[in-house]
């Protein structure tokens, strides 16, 4: 009867994972390959763009930030659903590191599918105003014009009339982007800057070294992402226990990215020198930091377990 419920629960962990990692996947997919197309609008003149390498950059993008959320939802849904710890850990790490493998094989497919280009197509019409600065520039004709004249306005100067806008080598004087975006916070823009890191980090993995070492290193990260449970437990409030646990893998992203870090590396390979290769140095101490984890988890529930010869 135990087991069978434990299968059941195990079944419902495995379903909650997969429906949080697609979720958190499209989603974040979604809201990147929305990002890079307003940043190619932005640009004047513009330029067609490939709708598959738009795409692949966001599913690469995605990549991290769906393992991140999906292992976090599903161990704070382990301890609210009192799931056997150790057979709800050992699924969520047989699932992360299966689910980073084949989003990145999923991923990297959009190579050998044939392309749709967008056609060039810029915002506003005549009489846009670009502003950079305290700079202003008017563009008199249509702004996919190249050459279109335009006024120039630069504080405590006089307007000037560019007939022909030619720079050194005969070259068009280059545009601002069209400032209708507002500026991001620099907390979000941070994690942007982790994310595409670490996304990159894989990618490059994959690509250079291959499927074993990425598999690897993501079973590695997924190990010290799992060890760490018992935060989303630490109080009785779901949600409280749910952002600590966010702010925890907010550190890790960080760390990650810290570790990977050129300069990083060549201390660690003086350190380390021809024991560990290069390509396994931020693994090991993925699995080094997730056992001692685990380790404290263990003693910690040790300790406070009742013994049974006390009244």
């Amino acid at each position: 009867m135990l087991g069978y419920e434990l299968m059941k629960n195990i079944a419902r962990l495995v379903l909650f994972f997969t429906i949080s990692l697609a979720g958190i996947f499209i989603l974040a997919a979604t809201v990147h390959f929305l990002r890079i197309r307003i940043d190619t609008i932005r640009v004047l003149p513009s330029q067609g763009s490939r709708v598959q390498a738009e795409l692949l950059s966001a599913a690469r993008w995605a990549l991290p930030l769906s393992l991140y959320g999906s292992l976090l939802l599903s161990l704070s849904y382990t301890v609210r659903r009192r799931i056997f710890a150790p057979a709800a850990m050992l699924s969520l790490f047989i699932l992360a590191s299966a689910a980073g493998l084949g989003i990145i094989l999923g991923a990297e497919s959009f190579h050998h599918l044939s392309s749709y280009t967008i056609p060039a197509g810029s915002l506003g019409r005549d009489g846009l105003i670009l502003t950079q600065a305290d700079n202003a520039i008017v563009l008199i004709q249509d702004p996919s014009e190249i050459w279109g004249p335009r006024v120039v306005s630069i504080p405590g100067q006089d307007l000037r009339y560019q007939a022909v806008p030619r720079g050194p080598d005969n070259r068009p004087i280059s545009l601002p982007p069209i400032p209708f975006r507002a500026t991001t916070a620099w907390v979000l823009e941070s994690f942007n800057i982790d994310l595409s890191l670490a996304s990159r980090l894989l990618v490059d993995r994959f690509g250079s070294a291959g499927i074993l070492p990425f598999t690897i290193y993501v079973a590695a990260l997924s190990f010290l992402l799992i060890s760490l449970r018992f935060v989303l437990g630490l109080s009785k409030w779901p949600l409280a226990n749910l952002f600590l646990g966010a702010l925890i893998f907010r550190g890790i992203l960080s760390m990650e990215t810290f570790l990977n870090a050129p300069e990083t590396q060549e201390i660690l390979n003086t350190f380390l020198g021809d024991l560990v290769p290069p390509l396994y140095t931020a693994p090991l101490i993925f699995v080094f930091l997730g056992f001692f984890v685990y380790l404290y988890t263990f003693l910690h529930y040790l300790a406070r377990r009742k013994d049974p010869y006390e009244g």
